[in-house]
């Protein structure tokens, strides 16, 4: 397995154990589910599922096209970016359901930053892909 992949699957781990105590912790002190449930979402959707998607699929795209990932390098930007705009939105969220408002900018910002990652990775997929239906 490629580099990429194993790097955002073991972040996506990381993630799946943080938003599981996360959610017991909400469990324990109900009175914080209000405040960090935003972030609890976020981190299961966007750090364990997303993460682990973006890991499976950069293994399986270019073993089963039997050609070369589009970008090693776009996709290390894209793990070091997606990762950046997941542990932003959690703490933002945070900050914001604790009425810190001040800090909604900053949340804004990192849902733009994960909008980025996002993008970034489909256009690496898509001209992996590209590249195969182009030789057929």
């Amino acid at each position: 397995m490629n580099r990429i992949s194993v790097w955002f699957i073991r972040m996506a781990l990381i993630y799946f154990i943080v938003a599981a105590s996360m959610g017991v912790l909400m469990l324990t002190w109900p009175w914080w589910t209000r405040t960090y449930i935003p972030g609890h979402a976020h981190l299961n959707l966007l750090g364990w599922v997303s993460m682990t998607l973006y890991g499976v699929l950069y293994h399986v795209v270019p073993k089963h096209s039997g050609r070369p990932l589009y970008s090693k390098k776009l996709g290390w930007v894209h793990f070091y970016v997606a990762n950046i705009g997941v542990w932003g939105m959690v703490l933002y969220f945070g900050f914001v359901g604790h009425g810190k408002l001040e800090y909604g900018q900053h949340l804004l910002y990192s849902a733009y930053i994960e909008l980025i990652s996002v993008i970034i990775f489909v256009f690496n997929m898509m001209m992996t892909i590209r590249v195969v239906e182009e030789k057929n």
